[in-house]
């Protein structure tokens, strides 16, 4: 009766480890991959990714490559552009596409996407055949045209860079009065929950925690060196 009892036994804790294993395996094959983030995203929580992973992505290194270093910038965009449907696709393309820029005339890698979600809804809503998604150099004496979505990024970074942020407005309420003055405010606002929502990687919590008004340069090269200098001054 003994030997009978530990057969059974030990049928049932074989089946169980089994039944284990298997449910493990299942769930890891499914589950979202979580990245780290690189120092140029500190305080950003990234919630998933909803990216397909296409022939494409695999072979994307550009992109692969961004993640492997634990810089989290190129998905928190794409998933933004991902998020509203827009016609910047591939979306980890133009992800990749709008941080270099963004780091190639060292300004907040949010700021390009969140004026082109306020301007024109992720480009939904353009001047046909302009490329413009920003506003930019659109006004009653005319349209600024483009040939790509990426020289009308490229301008308006340098442009922002040079005429905006170098001269000390460093906030999006500070751009607004520039850069498009009748606003009643709406604007920056509207920047602002934008920017906040992709610190967040989420829409619930950008909403929940949005930024008065944001600091531009945080996540810059400027932000970096003066925490480095911080850092190594605490140190000595």
């Amino acid at each position: 009766m003994k030997s009978l009892f530990y057969a059974f036994s030990w049928i049932f804790l074989a089946t169980g480890c089994i039944l284990t294993i298997v449910a493990g395996w299942h769930f890891y094959q499914i589950s979202p991959e979580i990245f780290a983030f690189g120092d140029s995203m500190r305080g950003v929580k990234i919630v998933e990714t909803s990216l397909d992973k296409t022939a494409d992505y695999e072979n994307n290194l550009d992109f692969n490559t961004y993640l492997e270093a634990g810089d989290a910038r190129p998905l928190i965009i794409a998933n933004f552009l991902e998020r509203y449907n827009s016609p910047l696709k591939p979306y980890d393309y133009f992800g990749v596409t709008l941080v270099e820029i963004a780091d190639e005339y060292d300004i907040d890698f949010r700021l390009l996407p969140a004026i082109a979600m306020q301007e024109s809804n992720l480009c939904k809503r353009i001047p046909p055949g302009s490329y413009n998604c920003l506003g930019f150099g659109i006004h009653e004496r005319g349209t600024l045209m483009f040939d790509s979505y990426e020289s009308n990024f490229e301008r308006a970074a340098r442009e922002l860079k040079a005429y905006y942020i170098d001269q000390g407005r460093v906030t999006p309420e500070l751009i607004m009065k520039k850069y498009t003055p009748s606003s009643d405010g709406s604007w920056a606002r509207s920047v602002n929950q934008w920017m906040s929502e992709m610190r967040y990687d989420d829409r619930v919590l950008g909403k929940e925690y949005r930024d008065n008004d944001a600091y531009l340069l945080e996540f810059t090269s400027e932000a970096t060196g003066a925490a480095e200098a911080s850092a190594a001054a605490q140190n000595r």
